[in-house]
């Protein structure tokens, strides 16, 4: 969990904007929620010396001053970069530097690489990538820091079947997410198919949260940290934390919600059934609980009712709200009524 520059910032980053941004997360609550990765992402990057060494631009006089400042606050950094010759942002990239780039890194105190394909295409195949991402994740090992590995190629090449081999902790699964519901719901939709894949310490990207930026409302975004709890994602914010308003803020920082996402079991839900517009996912929960989501995906209201049976789970005992923290009765059918791209998540306990 942690906060990642892009969807907000884009290239428009700086070492002011991160220190201003690791202050606010380590006293809006975020922190304590478990929002620890600081992770600066394309348009951090200079020149090379003649040495290879790769610096900063001109936006971040001192990256390692930088990592301390983050790292005094309980916080922790990253950085992105990419095998290919440049940067999705045209920035130099890492190819034939993997070694230089790996121990620079570490001797900043970077402890997260978000390592992302861009430019690789010019010089690798597609079906080289794990042998690409195995270059600079064996470098990484041998700095001797630890260093979270998160790799961003898209889905390509089954990468969810290889990606713990490279030393990867997280791979994206799919297309750039956007703020807009069409794209976040295909995001999901596309993850399902590496569903076996995600367990501790190996977990399906659909990428970066959108809550709180331009494009969707509140219900959206709601329904957008859903199915990212359902889908036991990584969960990095992309707005702007120093402005967000209270709503946002309760939404990225509901506890019962992050418990989910982050349940020890790991495991990522089915889309279980569909009834008109309305989706059902199923996430089985380590302690024996299961999270159950209703997302309505039409233009439109609807209502439905069906039964525990019918989506092969028990009937419940007890039944719990995670938004509202408030039980609801626990029946053998139960009736949804839900707005346009409105959900409910529901936690089912048999005890």
């Amino acid at each position: 969990m942690g906060w990642n520059s892009w969807n907000y910032f884009h290239q428009n980053v700086s070492d002011v904007i991160i220190r201003q941004i690791a202050d606010t997360i380590a006293s809006n609550g975020m922190l304590e929620a478990g929002y620890s990765y600081i992770v600066i992402d394309d348009g951090w990057q200079g020149q090379r010396d003649a040495n290879g060494r790769l610096h900063p631009n001109e936006h971040f006089p001192d990256m390692k001053e930088l990592a301390d400042y983050v790292h005094a606050k309980g916080l922790k950094l990253g950085i992105y970069s990419s095998p290919g010759p440049q940067t999705c942002g045209k920035h130099e990239g890492s190819y034939g530097h993997e070694v230089e780039d790996a121990r620079t890194f570490a001797e900043w105190g970077v402890d997260f690489l978000k390592y992302d394909w861009c430019t690789a295409s010019r010089v690798y195949l597609p079906s080289e990538s794990q042998a690409v991402f195995q270059k600079m994740g064996a470098a990484l090992q041998a700095t001797g820091r630890e260093i979270l590995y998160s790799l961003c190629q898209y889905g390509m090449e089954d990468v969810w079947s290889w990606g713990p081999d490279v030393g990867a902790s997280t791979w994206r699964t799919t297309a750039d997410i956007h703020a807009d519901f069409g794209t976040m719901h295909q995001n999901a939709l596309t993850q399902q198919m590496a569903a076996q894949f995600s367990g501790p310490g190996h977990w399906n990207d659909p990428d970066m949260l959108e809550v709180g930026n331009v494009g969707m409302n509140d219900l959206e975004n709601r329904s957008h940290m859903n199915l990212w709890a359902m889908l036991a994602a990584p969960l990095f914010a992309g707005n702007d934390v120093r402005t967000m308003t209270e709503t946002t803020r309760g939404i990225l920082l509901k506890r019962e919600l992050i418990a989910i996402d982050q349940d020890g079991l790991g495991r990522q839900a089915v889309l279980k059934r569909k009834l008109g517009g309305f989706e059902i996912w199923e996430r089985l929960l380590e302690n024996g609980d299961r999270a159950v989501l209703l997302l309505n995906v039409a233009g439109m209201p609807e209502s439905h009712e069906f039964s525990w049976r019918s989506i092969d789970v028990p009937v419940p005992m007890s039944i719990l709200d995670p938004w509202s923290t408030k039980a609801i009765p626990a029946t053998a059918q139960i009736r949804i009524d839900l707005r346009s791209h409105e959900s409910r998540l529901l936690r089912l306990s048999f005890r």
